[in-house]
């Protein structure tokens, strides 16, 4: 072997030399590589859902077995240990704290039963009704979907100003110009607390419903339509035969997602009627934030918490394998 040496003081090896060594290259295991590896890219994604989510739900959880009130809110390690106390205290419904979540739990289903209802309804309409092809269409859609793209904030807040008991839109129309009621009602206190805030929810959530349902329809084959006209099907038997067995998938998660929006829903309630909510409008969500941040009982309100989660999870434990069972009967 010969080696020279350039007049830049760098070393060449000769004809004879043997090659330098390679480097080598980091590689995954064979069996990360073959079955872990979607796994391994969706690690980041994990860890921020810990860090932003599950992190504070634990610390929630801890918080539902102790005695935290304004007394421990500077150093809330402090407080003391009370066990299930908090539950016992949410469950009773023979006392003052129980009755009212009772209440609240109630409200909040009927109000979310009639507004992910209504919301289905007017999404799975409109879809049907813009599936074919005419002059303006897209512009429609647009429209349609206006409610949704609106900031939830900022859509409340108009909606509670058409509310007014004086000079609002509602009575306006309702007692001024079709004479419907006898008197202004008043629509943010009272039962009527109730028909506003399913009135806001929907008016906010169906254009999801339509959005999700019109991209549903749009993987069914027309041919089925046309054979079935040709057939002599009408078109509430195409929806019955076609559209809602075929949609059915799609059905199954949005029910969901609509039940659990809904059911959570803070926003719509907490603007429309501050933090003091109605009793006909006292959804489970702003009950929860009254408990914690007005009565400064943040143990009592994160046994409510821990309970909502608890119960949320289980309609999704049932909700999913029924819904599945039904369809694979059907099918």
């Amino acid at each position: 072997m010969t080696t020279t040496t350039t007049p830049s003081g760098v070393r060449r090896d000769g004809p004879g030399s043997a090659p330098p060594p390679r480097r080598r290259r980091f590689r995954l295991p064979d069996r990360i590589r073959r079955g872990g590896l979607p796994y391994l890219f969706l690690l980041p994604a994990l860890l921020l859902e810990l860090l932003v989510h599950i992190g504070p739900m634990l610390v929630g959880i801890l918080m539902s077995f102790k005695e935290l009130t304004q007394f421990y809110i500077r150093d809330w390690g402090r407080a003391p240990w009370v066990g299930l106390d908090n539950f016992r205290l949410t469950v009773d419904v023979n006392a003052p704290v129980g009755a009212a979540l009772l209440r609240s739990f109630a409200v909040t289903c009927a109000f979310t039963v009639l507004a992910v209802g209504l919301s289905w309804l007017l999404g799975a309409a409109a879809a049907i009704l813009t599936q074919d092809s005419f002059r303006g269409r897209g512009w429609l859609r647009a429209l349609f979907l206006t409610p949704y793209a609106l900031p939830a904030y900022a859509s409340v807040i108009v909606w509670a100003f058409m509310f007014q008991h004086d000079n609002g839109l509602v009575n306006h129309v309702v007692h001024d110009q079709l004479g419907l009621t006898g008197q202004r009602p008043f629509w943010l206190i009272g039962d009527n607390s109730f028909v506003a805030l399913v009135t806001v929810s929907v008016w906010r959530t169906w254009p999801f419903a339509f959005l999700i349902l019109t991209a549903g329809l749009q993987n069914i084959p027309r041919d089925l339509y046309e054979a079935s006209a040709i057939d002599g099907a009408g078109v509430w038997r195409q929806i019955r035969a076609i559209t809602l067995p075929s949609l059915a998938p799609i059905n199954q998660v949005l029910v969901l997602v609509l039940f659990l929006w809904t059911f959570n829903d803070f926003n719509v309630p907490y603007v429309l009627f501050g933090k003091s909510a109605p009793e006909a409008g006292d959804l489970i969500a702003v009950h929860i934030y009254q408990s914690s941040f007005v009565t400064w009982n943040f143990g009592t309100g994160s046994a409510m918490s821990v309970l909502l989660l608890l119960f949320l999870l289980l309609v999704t434990a049932v909700y999913l394998p029924v819904t599945a069972k039904w369809r694979g009967r059907d099918a």
